[in-house]
């Protein structure tokens, strides 16, 4: 089972919870996807090999290249890109995603409406504002933020090398909650703040308000931090191997035609 199965099986199982439906295409957005190709790359442009189903076009996706093998029972082009990129990619086509057809439990037919609200979601970005921070005491967010935290900053590793939650009150008065990343990256200041707003969308709560702030570990701000915040541990990524698929570059994402 992968994570997109077991993601399938929990929203399957809760039908009425809108929860259970945002963790699922929060899962499609993050996971890898494989999808088949009419014909070999020419260069960056690809065309998806799309089927119809009562006048409904859908490109065929996979979230494991051994699926596609499956599903195809011969050797066949695909381009293999991040699920948010490939939706990005679609929308506004009026094509839908039929993911794992015949070869797992998370088989479905995603139509071209949840496709473009997807893209639609993924859109809405965090605000860049000022504010001043009066005082910094331990977190109390719902248990959901916290694993969609998790799950977020588990794929955004070598960004920086920690990040903390903590509570929060402004020189306004106003109260809420400051996720603070630590040693980041240059340049990937916005990837990491569209990550912790993504966690809060996808929670499937109204968690509130929270910011996000950058500090480097020789501040104050981050000494207080330790003692009151909840710290997350960004991984260490791997010696990244060199790309297959189309798609797999991420520096060269490929283009329809």
């Amino acid at each position: 089972m992968t994570d997109l199965d077991n993601a399938h099986a929990a929203m399957q199982a809760a039908p009425d919870d809108d929860a259970g439906r945002l963790r699922f295409y929060e899962r499609l957005a993050d996971t890898e996807l494989f999808m088949l190709l009419d014909g070999e790359p020419d260069g960056d442009q690809i065309t998806p090999a799309l089927f119809e189903v009562e006048d409904q076009r859908f490109a065929l996706v996979f979230d494991r290249e051994e699926r596609v093998s499956q599903f195809v029972g011969r050797v066949a082009p695909y381009a293999g890109l991040p699920g948010r990129d490939l939706v990005r990619m679609l929308t506004g086509q009026g094509i839908g995603l039929a993911l794992n057809l015949e070869v797992a439990p998370s088989a479905m037919l995603i139509p071209a409406e949840a496709v473009d609200w997807l893209v639609q979601t993924l859109s809405h970005g965090p605000d860049e504002t000022e504010a001043r921070l009066t005082e910094i005491f331990a977190p109390n967010v719902p248990e959901a933020v916290i694993s969609g935290l998790d799950r977020k900053l588990a794929i955004a590793g070598g960004r920086a090398r920690f990040a903390y939650l903590a509570a929060a009150t402004y020189e306004d008065g106003a109260k809420g909650h400051v996720l603070v990343f630590v040693d980041v990256l240059d340049g990937s200041e916005q990837a990491l703040a569209s990550a912790a707003s993504e966690a809060l969308t996808f929670s499937g709560i109204e968690a509130g308000v929270m910011d996000v702030m950058f500090a480097h570990a020789s501040d104050p701000l981050a000494a207080h931090l330790a003692k009151v915040g909840l710290r997350f541990d960004l991984p260490t990524p791997a010696t990244p191997e060199i790309p297959g698929a189309p798609g797999m570059n991420p520096e060269k994402p490929p283009k329809l035609r």
